[in-house]
């Protein structure tokens, strides 16, 4: 878990009052209605307020980026790690690569989007996802359970949606320096400004790390990294009603991990294991909206993705070029009491094998076509209803149609209760979490018989706040429930010949989420505790690996305003399963923060993550086998230690 004292995570409700939904509170509490108000949710396509919302959306603010860009500047896996029901697994103890679980499902579950596009599908979506700067970033909002009404296919736990900063009048830059006992040095810049009907954003930054053998077995714990990327964005206001824009995103990324001796240029004979991700990622998209057209607003936007990849393990060879294209037109008008969208896009994927790809993965081209519509009804002032329904034809797998129902109500101005309930679908991917965990050496093309992956989900939640004097408190409480029915395994029985198959069970994920968070003044205490018990209904009922069942959380903040910050925070992390049942051994998680601001230009920020050092490596190998060819342990916990960074920023 990442300490984090800014900006509270928005949270969806009736109330009129600023409330919180996360596992880690942030120091900055919004409490005013106002800057409540003041936060508008993309995600959901209607561009209504946060408060006016029946479906729950929790959101990373500004704040919560910028103080995240001082303590991990080179992704977002950090923060998107304190989140409530929200697990980051790490998938490669060489690379250094990682996923993210929802509400203890997989991680092919979770649909991730930049900016309301899907740039992050098949081969893309599985080395290197979350290497996106939090800098870049106006704020990450993330919807939890079914939302495939809304994006289509694999958004079965739920959405994340990362959203870039827009310019303003007045310019803004940010140079950002950081350096970790880990061997890490980031280095930063962001800046922004609008000229009349004119506006641009850009932002590069450069990502050095060298590897690490923390436990000193000989292999790389921290893997070498050198990362750069650049991501400028063009704005046109053609008039008040009308904007263009356009942006281009690029990341060129070298991983390189395994035998030290090897990384240290000290091969021989036997000292010869790394594995070697070597990727670049660019994307162009572009954006057209039309406001007070008829009423409503008008939406056009696509992108091009294409993602190249070679991935060398030891001896065996992954070379990947995809091309991903996504189109959009949707309107939106609010019209009496009704808030209705409607939509149509399409959506293809393309994979083609390069000349060095050793693996046994077929050519593909997917193409999705899809319409939907959603309609919010007021249907007073206590009561709001939203309904959906999508349709959409994949060019192989055929049909699928996507209902959603949504309900909020406000008995008082401090008590809100929602409720929804969606249906998914995942289509079969041969490019997942659970395949790149095993590896891609063995996998075999996916099977005729193989069908895609259906869900129903359920979300319910109450969230209560009242002000005492200046003693402020929201108590949450929240459940959900996600089926899926012919989920997709890897079928590893013969090692050699590894393929994926639709299995006669379901996948149960039943789950409750608690928090209370008091704040006096500048002083502020969370307490959060998280449940869930996902499991597959065979003979065994066994647990799904590698998600946590339970997991308590604490946090201590204090600040003197405009000087310094201080924070302490722990976190336990329970009765976690890997495969065949297995349990992993229970830990806890411990880290703190100190930040002093001089003048108006220049933020230091010390940072101490893991403090106490736990480890996966103190319980069991990481490997075994011969140094030539290990074999890695599945991985359930940290594998990199306690780490220290420091950093500098200067915002003009």
């Amino acid at each position: 878990m990442k300490f984090l004292t800014t900006a509270a995570v928005l949270c969806v409700s009736l109330s009129a009052v600023a409330q919180q939904d996360t596992t880690a509170p942030k120091k900055d509490t919004i409490s005013s209605v106002k800057e409540l108000e003041g936060v508008t949710i993309s995600s959901t396509r209607n561009n209504s307020r946060i408060e006016n919302l029946p479906m729950k959306v929790e959101v990373l603010g500004k704040e919560e980026m910028i103080e995240e860009a001082s303590i991990k500047p080179g992704n977002v896996a950090s923060i998107l790690g304190d989140l409530s029901v929200i697990h980051i697994q790490n998938t490669s103890a060489v690379s250094g690569n990682n996923a993210i679980r929802m509400q203890g499902l997989d991680g092919k579950y979770t649909q991730l989007l930049r900016d309301g596009l899907p740039q992050y599908e098949g081969l893309s979506g599985n080395f290197g996802v979350l290497a996106i700067p939090p800098l870049d970033l106006k704020q990450i909002e993330i919807i939890k359970g079914s939302v495939s009404t809304l994006y289509g296919g694999g958004a079965i736990a739920g959405m994340i949606n990362f959203i870039s900063k827009t310019p303003t009048s007045k310019p803004e830059l940010t140079l950002l320096a950081n350096g970790s006992t880990l061997k890490e040095k980031n280095f930063n810049g962001y800046y922004a400004q609008r000229w009349g009907k004119f506006g641009m954003t850009f932002f590069g930054g450069v990502t050095s790390q060298n590897p690490v053998d923390v436990n000193n077995d000989g292999f790389s714990d921290v893997p070498r990294v050198r990362q750069y990327i650049v991501h400028p964005r063009f704005f046109w206001y053609l008039n008040p009603n009308s904007t263009l824009q356009a942006g281009y995103t690029g990341t060129f990324e070298k991983r390189e991990g395994g035998d030290m001796q090897v990384l240290d240029h000290h091969a021989d004979n036997v000292h010869t294991y790394t594995e070697i991700n070597n990727s670049n990622r660019n994307s162009v998209d572009l954006q057209y909206t039309q406001r007070n057209l008829g009423g409503g607003t008008l939406t056009v936007k696509g992108n091009g993705s294409f993602y190249n990849l070679t991935n060398t393990e030891g001896s065996f060879v992954l070379d990947g070029r995809q091309a991903n294209t996504y189109a959009e037109a949707s309107y939106n008008k609010k019209a009496g009491r009704n808030d209705m969208v409607f939509g149509l896009n399409n959506n293809t994927e393309n994979y083609q094998r390069g000349h060095g790809d050793s693996s046994l993965i077929n050519n593909y081209n997917y193409q999705t076509i899809g319409a939907f519509v959603q309609d919010g009804f007021h249907i007073s002032d206590k009561w709001l209803a939203e309904a959906g329904l999508r349709a959409d034809h994949h060019n192989v797998f055929g049909w699928y149609v996507l209902p959603r129902l949504a309900v909020m109500y406000r008995p008082t101005d401090d008590l809100s209760i929602r409720l929804s309930a969606g249906t998914g679908y995942k289509s079969p991917a041969i490019f997942t979490t659970q395949t790149q965990t095993i590896g891609y050496r063995y996998l075999l093309p996916l099977g005729a018989n193989v069908k895609s992956e259906r869900s129903t989900g359920l979300n319910f939640d109450g969230n209560w706040h009242t002000r005492i004097d200046e003693l402020d408190i929201t108590l949450n409480q929240a459940f959900y429930y996600t089926h899926i029915t012919d989920p997709i395994l890897p079928n590893q029985t013969n090692p050699a010949k590894v393929f994926l198959e639709n299995q006669p069970y379901a996948v149960n994920s039943l789950g409750t989420d608690t928090y209370v968070r008091m704040k006096y003044d500048d002083l502020e205490l969370y307490l959060g505790y998280n449940h869930t018990a996902s499991h597959y209904t065979d003979a065994t009922k066994t647990n799904v690996p590698f998600a946590p069942q339970d997991k308590f959380a604490a946090t201590l903040a204090y600040e003197i305003e405009g000087k310094w910050r201080f924070g302490i925070e722990n976190s336990w992390i329970g009765n976690q399963y890997l495969y065949n049942n297995e349990k992993a051994p229970n830990y806890w998680f411990w880290a703190a923060m100190i930040s002093r601001k001089i003048g108006d230009h220049i933020t230091l920020v010390l940072n101490g993550e893991n403090l106490f050092d736990a480890r996966q490596g103190k319980h069991m190998p990481l490997w075994t086998g011969s140094v030539s060819n290990p074999t890695f342990q599945p991985l359930w916990g940290p594998i990199d230690g306690r780490t220290i960074n420091f950093s500098v920023k200067f915002d003009l």
